[in-house]
């Protein structure tokens, strides 16, 4: 039992490192940490207006639309507050992460893209 949680708390510890030196893969589930403060938009930050949800909705209806893409692309987190996009979350390549801020900016009613799309390592 000893030896069980020396190596939970071993391996919570080597996480936590990897996080907060940003050697982790884009999807590594570790950086939620980062998402609890007020510094990163994260969904809960959405716009309420009937604007910002349109704005969303479009871009997500896009990137869905695009077969091409990958199932992580399709699940970037997009978040709309004042006409401004933030795009966050892993893709698979750099081709990928231009792709998915393209199809963000065609969308009318958008202000700025604030790209934080992470290309991941494997």
């Amino acid at each position: 039992m000893r030896s069980l949680v020396l190596a939970a708390t071993l391996a919570s510890i080597l996480a936590a490192t990897a996080a907060f030196a940003g050697e982790y893969d884009a999807d590594n589930s570790a950086k939620n940490a980062r998402d609890r403060g007020d510094q990163t938009m994260t969904p809960a930050d959405q716009g309420g207006s009937a604007a910002d949800r349109e704005v969303t909705a479009n871009i997500r209806k896009a990137i869905v639309d695009d077969d091409a893409l990958s199932m992580n692309a399709h699940n970037v987190k997009i978040v709309t507050k004042d006409g401004v996009v933030t795009l966050r979350g892993p893709v698979k390549s750099a081709s990928e992460k231009t792709s998915v801020a393209a199809k963000a900016q065609k969308v009318a009613g958008i202000k700025r893209i604030d790209n934080q799309l992470e290309i991941e390592k494997n």
